[in-house]
């Protein structure tokens, strides 16, 4: 697989199958992914790789706390901002309405959208997940960096034939994932990630992107 077929065919797969990922496979792609870029070598990222009794204890947990109908934990940090701003809103809006779209939910059903949504906290039944801190000193760069580390790991990730999905949903429950990987007090979950193969029976409907007229502009002499 080259690098454009990794790129479009990486989308958040929200199906997964219980077919056990090797743990060298982890270990190559992560080994990999430690050269994706970072400012002066900072590499801000503190990744835990949780698979078998581990997750699904975490699974457990979180299960029992969607059950319950537990609050969320305080967020560390913003998701979105408080006033989402054209066009970004409507880029927001057209993706849920994609999403629910597909899983035949109605904007107005909420309940049933938040069923949908706590599919998040099972990892939407993968056998593996990645869960990426950074330390709270770090500023706005330093995240940028995360994501670039992240993005390089699902790419390498499609390369292996695997599917991912990134979750800021974790940080929702980051108390959770807390009491299972005890990670130290200076660091702040920002996602966790699902890894595994495809449900290829469970369905979906591959949000778009804007054209590029709208997102680059060429400066040519």
């Amino acid at each position: 697989m080259d690098v454009y077929e990794a790129v479009t065919s990486r989308r958040a797969v929200r199906g997964f199958t219980d077919r056990h990922v090797p743990r060298e496979v982890l270990e190559r792609v992560l080994s990999a992914a430690a050269w994706a870029p970072s400012a002066s070598n900072l590499q801000p990222w503190h990744a835990y790789v949780l698979t078998g009794g581990p997750l699904a204890e975490l699974k457990k947990l979180a299960g029992e706390r969607v059950a319950a109908g537990d609050p969320w934990d305080e967020p560390e940090y913003e998701q979105y901002p408080p006033a989402l701003k054209s066009p970004y809103r409507e880029r927001r809006s057209a993706f849920g309405e994609q999403r629910y779209g597909a899983l035949g939910i109605p904007r107005e059903d909420l309940e049933a959208r938040q069923r949908a949504a706590s599919a998040n906290w099972d990892c939407f039944g993968a056998p593996a997940a990645l869960f990426c801190y950074i330390d709270r000193d770090m500023g706005p760069a330093q995240w940028s960096d995360v994501g670039m580390y992240l993005q390089t790991v699902m790419l390498l990730l499609r390369a292996e034939g695997l599917h991912t999905c990134a979750q800021m949903a974790w940080a929702k429950y980051r108390k959770t994932v807390a009491e299972v990987l005890s990670p130290p007090d200076e660091l702040i979950l920002f996602c966790g990630m699902s890894i595994g193969f495809e449900d290829v029976t469970v369905g979906y409907t591959r949000t778009g992107r804007a054209p590029l007229d709208e997102t680059v502009t060429f400066v040519e002499g």
